[in-house]
């Protein structure tokens, strides 16, 4: 089913980070996120994920209505996340990292090997963490999400860091994630990426939803072009 947030709402004080905020991630594709800087992205990965309690709203998960639930139960219903700042265990060997993963869930999750395989990380299995390049880290730290069977996985600027060629990679993966079945909410500042593997695009600007439609309704969209887009799509 995949996930549906609505009205979010969150305050910090006197200041209003999200404003309203509903979208719905449909299982069997990629959502994009987009917006600029302070637009209130990371907040709502994070109310989504149980980090930060909304003030107002709902978050439901595949048809369970997840708002009050803690983290670790979210992520026993198929929720993961990676994070803008790798959070892979630097002294952990790729594989570690893996296996540490697959002991946390009782999912009917695919085998480690299976996902060394599927993310080409044989070279590296062995390698700490630490000593990873920041685009094969992000490779892991995926592998480490698919490892407790997601039903909805959140990326937060997963492309940061990659080179072209980890980038093209990462992209084919998320397209054949989203053809077997999975929900992936994407929030990236990478705009050919998010074009390419997102069936639709949600705009954050503000705090509020400034725009929802597929990448190329985005795209054209004046209001989007003004507050985020601007000179990169008039080029």
């Amino acid at each position: 089913m995949g996930l549906e947030v609505a009205n979010i709402q969150v305050r910090f004080g006197g200041m209003i980070a999200l404003d309203g905020v509903s979208l719905a991630v449909p299982a069997g594709q990629v959502t994009g996120l987009i917006g600029p800087n302070g637009a209130g992205k990371t907040t709502l990965f994070n109310v989504i994920t149980g980090l930060q309690r909304p003030t107002n709203g709902t978050v439901v998960l595949d048809g369970t209505d997840i708002t009050d639930s803690p983290p670790y139960r979210r992520a026993r219903l198929g929720l993961t996340r990676t994070f803008q700042r790798l959070e892979l265990f630097g002294t952990l060997t790729v594989r570690e990292n893996l296996i540490v993963a697959a002991s946390a869930t009782k999912r009917a999750a695919p085998s480690v090997d299976d996902v060394v395989d599927r993310l080409a990380l044989g070279d590296v299995v062995d390698r700490r963490a630490d000593e990873l390049p920041t685009g094969i880290g992000r490779l892991a730290e995926l592998g480490r999400c698919l490892l407790i069977a997601p039903t909805v996985l959140l990326l937060d600027e997963p492309a940061s860091g990659q080179t072209e060629q980890e980038t093209d990679v990462f992209a084919t993966v998320l397209e054949e994630l989203a053809t077997d079945g999975l929900a992936v909410l994407l929030v990236e500042h990478d705009i050919d990426l998010v074009a390419r593997v997102s069936a639709s695009v949600v705009v954050l600007d503000t705090g509020t939803v400034l725009a929802t439609g597929t990448p190329e309704e985005i795209q054209l969209d004046r209001a989007v072009r003004d507050a985020y887009l601007g000179a990169e799509v008039a080029q």
